[in-house]
């Protein structure tokens, strides 16, 4: 793989750091009046998603991450592993529990999902950034409740819980965003 030097850090970027693959989500490059460059960079720690900041000298680099994403079709869950399918080669993957995690809530069959693969194994998947669900349990929104916070917890079809508005009833279909676990609007 290539190697990046620390001022070719940017966002998107996946590189090596202690021996695990990270992907940069902020770099910021900083040449002080005194003293040496340096880059002040967030990355995500990809096999669990961890947050972290690390100061790199100018003068350091990093070996790019072997990582490939793709895109694939969520077909169904055995209560162990979530199956993938590749659309094109029709080869199916698995991935386990520790690549899916708080993602399992959003996935719908037939859904387009990025899966991150490093050295042939899944080790994120990514739902589709909204998702359309059915409200299958919320409590009844009662005509004039307005002093309230404004909103109110709703079951969704796949277990996830999200607040929605006081009109919102059982068995509309709204759409969600993944990435926040936000209602967006409902579907008509």
């Amino acid at each position: 793989m290539a190697t990046y030097s620390s001022n070719d850090f940017r966002n998107g970027l996946k590189i090596m750091f202690e021996g695990e693959p990270y992907a940069i989500e902020a770099s910021e490059f900083v040449k002080p009046g005194k003293g040496q460059a340096f880059a002040r960079v967030k990355m995500r720690r990809l096999l669990t998603g961890k947050l972290i900041e690390k100061t790199f000298k100018s003068t350091d680099s990093a070996e790019g991450a072997d990582v490939v994403d793709m895109n694939l079709t969520y077909l169904y869950n055995d209560g162990e592993f979530w199956h993938f399918m590749n659309n094109e080669t029709f080869e199916q993957l698995a991935a386990d529990s520790k690549a899916v995690g708080e993602n399992a809530k959003w996935l719908l069959d037939q859904a387009e999902c990025i899966v991150t693969l490093w050295n042939g194994s899944p080790i994120a998947v990514t739902p589709p950034n909204f998702v359309e669900l059915e409200i299958v349990e919320t409590d009844p929104g009662l005509k004039g409740d307005t002093a309230g916070t404004g909103g109110k917890p709703a079951t969704l079809s796949t277990g996830a819980v999200v607040k929605v508005p006081l009109f919102v009833q059982i068995g509309e279909v709204i759409k969600v965003d993944t990435r926040s676990g936000e209602y967006v609007s409902r579907v008509k």
